[in-house]
């Protein structure tokens, strides 16, 4: 189906659903059209100002598994078409950004699957006309006899160079080829850095390969200043240590930054970008138990400095504007996100909007022209998905582009709200809390909706899952459970797999508390959870089963030792192995081991090219249930990693979700 995209003058549609719906028997009209509506993928993916500002790029999602990338030249106004389509199946336009006015650099990422089964991530880099013309790669091809899949088709370092117009710098991956023997044609192997002519393809050596390079940071000039080494032990997995070069601007030789101090004591640190005009690097460092910004002088007198610090949670991320990926703040969340600006006049303009537009929505400057006089401005909240602006600093003008989520525009939401609730111990554990609209919050059907990771948290903002369920009838509660991240070293403890007791208690805490307050009718609480928050669902019946009355589990881990042996195929197994640890808590944390144990009935849902947690976990968990005599639903979705990013699967999905519900629950 075509649905139009609001704003922009009203002067094209977009492409947002297509293919045939997911139909049951057992889904209500309404049930069907509120799993099409929150099913669907934001209208816009990714998105991109032209460095004059007049010219916008965006992806969306096209018909089917496919996306489709537009561009507009907002100064002519005419109606616009897609300029390519992309419709592999194992591979998604993840990202396309202005090289120049006339053309843009895009990225494919996609899922391969080697002979022996194990699956391959890779991405490709390519050069596109703003007219869909003249596609030229920028990925060197592995040829046939190469010694292995060329996985990384190379990521920009810097899209603008100074005083280098229409060229950026990527970094190539170099694999040795063999001829005869074991005589190799050529001895270049790592990562290296080519420029690259946007234009017509053409590129040079930057910098030479080196086989135990990582990744390289250039500066906001576009010169590339540190690279990041990292070794491998005798079976090819990354060891954990990594090795920092850095070089003065204009010179060749690298040299290493070690022994970093801060207030006389040496600290550890984590690259993130470096400002030229202040010849400093940013970087993370853990302070007093919390992340922080700090600032490393590359004049070699290796005293840090902190740039930005609190004490109750992680500083987690840069504020970055521009085609330079010029440094303006920092990004930290306590119940709500917020950011410190370097910058006074982003500050100002951030702080403006945020009181002149509806519902006060968190800004996000997400694109500029080369002189940053327009801004492309997403702004959203709890209850809105989020608009597209542009804004004109010179006119201070503020026009709507497009709608973030444009089958959601004017649909009303369920508020979000911040609260804490007691684990077992008296711990204060934080949350959100989102009811129907409308609702008093008494007696309801309630969802505890546990996050990913380990390592992660859950954020107030626009969820559509969240929403889902809200517009469904039901309470739901995100805890951010001890062993969630961004609340400092002491709340993440030794992660949620290791210390699994400690998260998954606090997890049917939340359940508990959603009862005590009278939020939730006993026999109509249920728990949801994608990936960690998958394995988090069902390792509460394990601990609990009587406190949930259904158990959903989206590609969730459902056994420790499953993780640790897939992760063997790859060189981050180190970190994988002493993520997980090694005794009886293994098998005690492991659902698939423990299916006699439960007591409510079960839905798992999985696609089978996921990289992240093996399909094997959920088919696994699915033939333990039924030996087991329990009762389970398994439904697997071919072809799809493990974030399921297709339309109609998300809708498939939120239809089988809400029927389970329903009859588990009799609601």
């Amino acid at each position: 189906m075509k649905s139009t995209v609001p704003g922009l003058w009203g002067l094209f549609s977009c492409v947002l659903l297509a293919g045939s719906a997911f139909t049951s028997p057992v889904l209500a009209s309404e049930a069907e059209e509120d799993a099409k509506r929150f099913g669907a993928r934001s209208s816009v993916l990714d998105i991109s100002l032209s460095p004059s500002g007049t010219k916008l790029a965006w992806i969306a999602p096209g018909p089917g598994h496919t996306e489709q990338l537009f561009v507009i030249d907002m100064e002519d106004g005419k109606g616009v078409t897609p300029i390519s389509t992309n419709s592999a199946v194992h591979a998604d336009l993840s990202r396309c950004e202005w090289a120049t006015d006339e053309r843009l650099v895009c990225e494919i990422y996609g899922m391969s699957k080697a002979g022996d089964g194990v699956l391959v991530p890779f991405t490709r880099m390519f050069t596109i006309g703003d007219d869909g013309s003249d596609v030229t790669s920028l990925t060197e091809r592995s040829t046939s006899r190469s010694l292995g899949f060329n996985q990384d088709g190379g990521d920009i370092v810097a899209l603008d160079i100074e005083g280098e117009e229409g060229r950026l710098l990527m970094t190539r991956n170099y694999i040795p080829e063999r001829t005869t023997g074991t005589r190799m044609a050529s001895s270049k192997e790592g990562l290296g850095v080519d420029q690259i002519d946007v234009e017509n393809g053409k590129r040079r050596t930057e910098l030479q390969p080196d086989a135990g390079a990582d990744y390289y940071i250039a500066d906001d000039k576009g010169y590339v200043r540190l690279k990041a080494r990292s070794a491998t032990d005798s079976s090819g997995y990354v060891k954990d240590s990594r090795m920092y070069l850095v070089r003065e601007s204009g010179k060749n030789n690298w040299e290493r930054l070690a022994d970093i101090t801060l207030n006389g004591e040496q600290i550890e640190f984590t690259p993130a970008a470096i400002d030229a005009g202040s010849n400093q690097l940013f970087a993370y460092s853990t302070i007093n138990g919390y992340v922080a910004l700090v600032g490393i002088p590359l004049d070699g007198s290796g005293t840090a400095k902190i740039i930005a610090a609190r004490d109750d949670v992680d500083v987690d991320g840069l504020v970055r504007i521009g085609r330079q990926r010029r440094v303006v703040g920092v990004s930290y969340a306590t119940e709500k996100r917020a950011v410190e600006y370097f910058d006074e006049e982003l500050a100002s303009l951030a702080k403006a909007l945020g009181q002149a537009l509806p519902k006060q929505p968190l800004i996000n400057f997400a694109g500029a022209s080369s002189d940053e006089s327009k801004l492309i401005i997403i702004a959203s909240s709890d209850t809105d998905p989020g608009t597209v602006y542009l804004f004109d600093k010179g006119a201070k003008k503020l026009e709507v582009l497009l709608a973030m989520r444009d089958p959601l525009v004017d649909r009303t939401m369920g508020e979000m709200r911040p609260i804490t609730f007691p684990a077992s111990d008296g711990t204060q554990i934080p949350g959100y809390l989102t009811l129907p609209p409308g609702s008093d919050g008494k007696g309801l059907p309630a969802i505890v909706l546990p996050h990913g990771g380990p390592a992660a948290r859950d954020y107030w903002g626009f969820d559509w899952m969240v929403q889902f369920f809200t517009a469904r009838g039901f309470a739901v509660l995100q805890p951010n459970f001890r062993g969630s991240a961004g609340y400092g070293e002491a709340w993440f403890g030794r992660n949620g797999y290791q210390e699994w007791d400690v998260a998954i208690g606090d997890v049917n805490d939340a359940g508990r508390w959603m009862i005590s307050e009278g939020i939730a009718a006993p026999d109509k609480l249920a728990i949801v959870g994608w990936s960690y928050g998958g394995y988090a669902a069902l390792q509460s019946q394990v601990v609990d089963p009587q406190l949930y009355k259904a158990v959903v589990a989206i590609a969730p881990v459902t056994d420790l030792e499953y993780l640790r042996s897939d992760a063997r195929a790859y060189t981050n197994f180190r970190f994988r192995d002493e993520q997980l640890g090694r005794g009886p808590h293994i098998d005690a944390g492991s659902p698939r081991r423990h299916a006699e144990k439960f007591a409510a009935p079960v839905a798992l849902f999985h696609g089978t090219l996921d990289v992240n947690v093996d399909v094997r976990h959920s088919k696994g968990m699915a033939d333990a249930l039924n030996d087991a005599g329990k009762p389970v639903t398994y439904v697997e979705f071919e072809d799809l990693r493990h974030g399921l990013r297709d339309s109609d699967a998300r809708t498939r999905m939120l239809g089988s979700i809400d029927s389970f519900l329903t009859q588990s629950l009799g609601r």
